[in-house]
């Protein structure tokens, strides 16, 4: 191969490369099935820690609504 085919074929690869830079892979990793029960187990924990909060938030809510339906089948 002489010269000139050489640096022809060497740009082109250059340039190919250039052009197919690397992305990252939108495939997710693999998450084994001990890995994915702690996560789940970590996520209900916080859930109960900040649900102790939200419980009695969504108590009161529960009892008005139901304060509000008692009154308007009070007043029919």
């Amino acid at each position: 191969m002489n010269k000139k085919q050489k640096m022809i074929k060497l740009t082109a690869k250059r340039a190919k490369a250039r052009k197919n830079k690397h992305t990252a892979p939108t495939i997710k990793k693999y998450v084994s099935k001990g890995d994915r029960a702690k996560a789940l187990a970590q996520e209900q924990a916080e859930a109960a820690l900040s649900g102790k909060q939200t419980a009695e938030e969504v108590q009161t809510t529960a009892e008005a609504e139901q304060e509000q339906q008692t009154d308007t089948t009070e007043t029919n």
